[in-house]
């Protein structure tokens, strides 16, 4: 596979130690807290802290302004959403041990999707569904842009053509649905508020229900199809025809909105196929898609 994102490297580690110290000389009140179960992101890492919060640390340079979004924005969408969201109670300064802008969050419960059966999660389709819908809203002129997601196909044709290398599973039928995605109409709607990675990693659940959406780092505007392509990521025949159906009834999207759906998630698979040794939840994620793109009986 060709022109695929280089696994990025962790610029700054925080430790254990290091996130203990920055709580303490920060915000003292919460230093009785534990600091426990750690866990890495592509562009941020994550520690818990008691159980109601946690602490999330952009890992290099080019991370810190995903968080400011995700700071700025998420205490005006959450009212909205049905569903938790990691929305930031305190912010945490850089300085001389830690050189960007760090947050305290509440803690979402529930568990990572990517880690549960696939026929488990058709019994709450509609719920994200329902989430996604609350969120596809028409988005302010100032909402963060993002040139990777919610754009016209067209825009990214020259690099995901390049991804879509005869090396993956299904690779003539991911080349199809691009094609395919290329061809259908443009969104001409206004641009709406997308979470941008709706991945199985950033939805959580418990059982017979959804519980949380997380990482709102690509958090942007545009084409409501990036964040439709979930259906493909996340469900298999049955979850995928429950999540397209509630939301026909909640945005009347229009068909040519469920074949650029599909084309991304066809452009997605090479990006969650690159690491697997390092990202190993996200590598079966992309397994999966790629069989559903290939194998479609909904939409």
């Amino acid at each position: 596979m060709t022109g695929l994102p280089r696994h990025p490297k962790i610029e700054v580690d925080v430790d254990v130690a290091l996130a203990r110290a920055l709580v303490a000389e920060q915000h003292p009140d919460l230093a009785h807290l534990p600091v426990h179960d750690r866990s890495n992101g592509w562009d941020n890492i994550t520690w818990r802290l008691g159980d109601e919060l946690a602490l999330r640390f952009p890992v290099r340079a080019s991370s810190a302004p995903l968080l400011e979004h995700e700071a700025h924005w998420l205490p005006t969408l959450a009212p909205r959403l049905p569903v938790a969201i990691p929305v930031p109670v305190r912010a945490g300064a850089p300085g001389p041990s830690y050189p960007w802008p760090w947050h305290v969050v509440r803690w979402v419960e529930g568990t990572v999707v990517a880690e549960v059966p696939v026929a488990e999660r058709t019994t709450w389709a509609g719920e994200l569904a329902v989430a996604l819908a609350a969120l596809h809203t028409p988005a302010p002129p100032d909402a963060p842009a993002n040139p990777f997601r919610g754009v016209p196909l067209a825009e990214r044709d020259a690099v995901v053509a390049a991804r879509l290398a005869d090396d993956l599973p299904h690779a003539a039928a991911l080349r199809d649905a691009w094609a395919d995605g290329l061809a259908a109409r443009r969104h001409a709607g206004s641009a709406v508020w997308l979470h941008g990675d709706p991945h199985p990693a950033n939805l959580l659940a418990e059982p017979g229900r959804l519980t949380g959406l997380i990482d709102f780092g690509d958090l942007t505007s545009g084409d409501p199809a990036s964040d439709l392509a979930t259906a493909w990521l996340t469900f298999d025949a049955a979850g995928r025809e429950a999540f397209v159906v509630r939301t026909r009834e909640l945005r009347a999207w229009d068909d040519a909105t469920w074949v650029r759906a599909r084309a991304w998630a066809a452009a997605l698979v090479p990006v969650l196929l690159a690491h697997p040794h390092e990202y190993p939840l996200l590598a079966a994620v992309g397994r999966h898609a790629a069989d559903q793109v290939a194998h479609p009986q909904q939409p």
